[in-house]
């Protein structure tokens, strides 16, 4: 392990001061088990800071210099001898089998969707010996057999062509996106679009007709649909019209600590009524309380209590980054730009501020902690067959009733 997975590691055993007999369960039944982040990111690399500021120097705009550094941090693991090294090293301490990953822009552009799309899809094809790109629930099974890794990949929107002549030629990206490997989308980002309210908007007015029909065509076509970005009514809305299971990938248990980012109890009986899964993320300031590991846990905890185990996953919705990726950023300095319309939040939601601080910076919910947190579900008494279903069986699961 590389100081800053050592120490981040150490952190977490020193808050949760399991037992010997709990750290050596939790961490054995971590590494026997199949691992599947309900959505999160593959560790990242360090981008070439050097060529980002040849770039910058020659005039590239704003916009040319953040695709840069995007296809940099998604793709130089597949290029990098060293970077290569760092991100098997990472994903090896995270111990996961499978992540639901991150793959196009948070919005509904076709455009924006496909460039990410790509550079995880040349990724995983230029790195088969280590990385698979999952499209079916045995893929993850025949990955943790090989000893490999995989993405599934995800969209943070449902692509649609935004011409409006009529609904049929909106939705027949979905399928399009699908044939290309997507397998989760979310119905809404933060902000209001043509299928719904985001979480963001305060006067939260649900599901659109048109949203109604998307949830139908994700449904035919086999897409899970992901509300962790929804306003409650749009989630809620989305779940008594959905014929297969829903999740809310990453989100938090707005019952034990209130922000829109998280779901209330309803909204979590809603997704879980169609048999489907909430996970929790390792997002300090929407746990709230103590905001490292134990408040995490208390909120796998409450979903449990609230929705029952079958019910339950993790998603992360952080990333490991290697020692070199903040000095390699460092060497590109200077740039200003106003803050992007899909995190555009009200001032009264404080989504912006210190809360939202690096995990890595002492809360010890690094992504490369995954064993840890198996480690916590022990301490807490999850028998092991539920802790297997909260670190990836359900997900698995979930993803097996909505494929055709």
């Amino acid at each position: 392990m590389d100081d800053r997975i050592r120490t981040s590691r150490e952190l977490a055993v020193d808050i949760l001061k399991p037992s010997p007999a709990q750290l050596d369960r939790g961490l054995k039944l971590h590494a026997e088990s199949v691992v599947v982040e309900t959505y999160g990111f593959c560790p990242r690399a360090a981008p070439d800071g050097a060529a980002l500021r040849r770039a910058m120097d020659d005039g590239a705009s704003p916009k040319e210099l953040q695709w840069l550094r995007e296809e940099m941090m998604m793709t130089h693991c597949a290029t990098d001898a060293a970077q290569k090294r760092a991100f098997v090293e990472a994903f090896e301490a995270a111990g996961v089998t499978c992540i639901f990953q991150n793959a196009g822009e948070e919005g509904q552009s076709v455009k924006g969707l496909l460039r990410r799309l790509a550079h995880y899809t040349y990724a995983t094809d230029a790195m088969p010996d280590v990385l698979l790109r999952i499209t079916r629930p045995d893929d993850i099974v025949q990955a943790r057999a090989a000893g490999k890794r995989g993405l599934c990949l995800t969209g943070n929107g449902v692509p649609l062509g935004e011409e409006w002549r009529n609904a049929v030629e909106e939705l027949a990206w979905i399928r399009i996106f699908f044939q290309l490997g997507v397998r989760m989308m979310h119905l809404t980002y933060n902000r209001r679009n043509m299928i719904g309210d985001g979480c963001a908007e305060e006067s939260d007015a649900g599901l659109s007709d048109f949203g109604r029909a998307v949830v139908a065509e994700m449904n035919r076509v086999g897409v899970l649909i992901d509300v962790a970005h929804s306003g409650w009514r749009t989630s809620q809305e989305a779940a008594r019209v959905s014929t297969r299971p829903m999740v809310a990938s990453h989100t938090v248990c707005a019952g034990l600590h209130p922000h829109r980012r998280g779901k209330p109890d309803e909204v979590l009986r809603a997704i879980a009524d169609t048999d489907g899964l909430v996970g929790i993320c390792c997002v300090p300031g929407f746990l709230g309380g103590s905001g490292d590991i134990r408040a995490f846990l208390d909120h796998l905890d409450y979903a449990v209590k609230t929705i029952g185990v079958d019910h339950v996953g993790i998603g992360t919705d952080v990333a490991y980054t290697p020692p070199d990726y903040a000095t390699e950023l460092g060497r590109v300095s200077g740039m200003k730009s106003r803050r992007g319309w899909e995190n555009y939040w009200p001032e009264s939601l404080a989504f912006q501020g210190p809360e939202w601080s690096k995990p890595e910076q002492g809360r010890s919910l690094a992504w490369t902690n995954w064993p840890i947190f198996t480690v916590g579900l022990v301490q807490r008494g999850h028998s092991d067959e539920d802790v297997r279903k909260i670190i990836g069986g359900n997900m698995l699961r979930v993803m097996r009733a909505t494929l055709p």
